[in-house]
């Protein structure tokens, strides 16, 4: 591994803050910036530590949740190195959306997993051998150090580098034969940055199921290699396994939905935990009233993905008064959100498009139970969107090779 450009104990951003807030987020991005170029592409693949994330950004909490948004990470970082440096950094930040646009066109996959996911934790009640060896995966018994160390940095901390998400997902299935599907319902219920599509997609990747017959298979001298020797787990991993294959599915995409625009002079906003940054909406009309859907827990109720949740929703609350002078209440329930949206008296609720996934359904009920009562819910999807996810037909590398357009869409390149 190349040493790192700098001394990482000097660094503010060694250890992180992981407060779900807008300012953290702005704060952890100032200061990641001076590494994301040349840098970062020497040194990401490393997982150093809990104690020092200096050789990656750390952002994907704040960016899942839009407390900061895709578009001002990249301006930033743009600005700092231009794109032949940070092209690398970059790819990783489009990852994230192309992984949402390419389920947006097939939602028969995540129909599939959760159809999957129920009879499997079915099946586990039924299975007590499956239910001992799924306990030991998910308490961090297996006997396999780097895993059980990190199942515990997972459910205290809620996040992992993404090299060691890749060797944790490989090893649950390749090595303890976990099914899949029950390994990304657990990274789903602890991950800060915890997405539908990336998560779920990933997951079928490191499986061979997202990318027929490639799959990801975790190898002892490449986890010493890139854990500075903290873990050499040689001996202990199924290294020649075979790609899982799965029941036919339909991959072809399917048609993205379209956008939609508000034709009201006033209207009411709805926030929801998919985009928590009212600020950079394309709204245009006044906002009314204010308020945000707050559904119920995913994973422990006291976790740190609930920690960092229900923050981020106060955060956004906030700064949702002070940026239209506005009440912005917190809604608990579809039945508060109507009642909400009905008091206001318009005719028109604007709302930030939720990909698909548990917000995109239960709004997709808000939206029925609106229309009774001739109120539409408009969702507005960002222009970041709309460039990207039509690029996801395929494989990455066709969104990847439009970067440059993408970037210079921005304003940047």
């Amino acid at each position: 591994m190349s040493p790192l450009p700098f001394d990482p104990t000097s660094q503010p951003f060694s250890r992180v803050d992981w407060t779900g807030t807008r300012a953290a987020g702005l704060a952890r991005l100032e200061a990641f910036l001076p590494a994301a170029g040349t840098a970062y592409t020497r040194t990401r693949n490393s997982d150093l530590g809990p104690d020092d994330r200096s050789n990656v950004s750390a952002l994907s909490p704040w960016l899942a949740r839009r407390l900061i948004t895709e578009e001002e990470v990249v301006s930033r970082v743009m600005a700092s190195h231009g794109f032949v440096k940070a092209e690398k950094f970059i790819q990783e930040v489009y990852w994230r959306s192309y992984w949402k646009g390419w389920l947006e066109m097939r939602p028969q996959v995540l129909a599939r997993f959760n159809q999957d996911r129920l009879a499997l934790n079915q099946l586990v009640g039924e299975d007590h051998e499956l239910a001992q060896r799924l306990s030991r995966a998910k308490t961090g018994e297996t006997g396999i150090a780097c895993f059980d160390t990190w199942v515990r940095e997972l459910t205290t901390l809620g996040w992992l580098h993404n090299h060691a998400r890749m060797w944790f997902a490989s090893i649950w299935i390749f090595t303890l034969e976990l099914p899949w599907q029950l390994g990304a319902d657990f990274f789903f219920k602890h991950l800060l940055d915890a997405d539908v599509a990336s998560n779920t997609l990933s997951w079928r990747w490191v499986a061979g199921l997202h990318t027929k017959g490639k799959h990801y298979v975790a190898r002892a001298s490449n986890i010493e290699t890139h854990t500075s020797a903290r873990f050499n787990p040689v001996g202990q991993l199924s290294e020649s396994a075979l790609p899982l294959n799965e029941p036919f599915l339909e991959m072809g995409p399917g048609t993205l939905p379209t956008g939609e625009i508000l034709f009201e002079e006033r209207v009411g906003l709805l926030l929801h935990g998919d985009d928590l940054h009212p600020e950079s909406l394309p709204l245009t009309a006044k906002v009314m009233g204010a308020g945000l859907l707050r559904l119920p827990e995913i994973g422990p109720a006291a976790g740190a993905k609930n920690k960092f949740l229900r923050r981020a929703e106060e955060d956004a609350c906030t700064r949702l008064e002070h940026a239209f002078n506005v009440d912005a209440p917190l809604l608990s329930s579809l039945e508060d959100a109507l009642n909400w949206a009905l008091g206001l008296g318009m005719r028109e609720i604007a709302t930030p498009y939720a990909p698909v996934g548990p917000i995109a359904w239960h709004l997709a009920d808000l939206k029925r139970a609106l229309a009774v009562h001739s109120v539409r819910l408009v969702r507005l999807r960002r222009p970041w969107d709309s460039r990207t996810w039509p690029l996801a037909t395929g494989g990455f590398f066709k969104l990847k090779e439009k970067l440059p357009n993408l970037v210079r869409d921005l304003g940047h390149l």
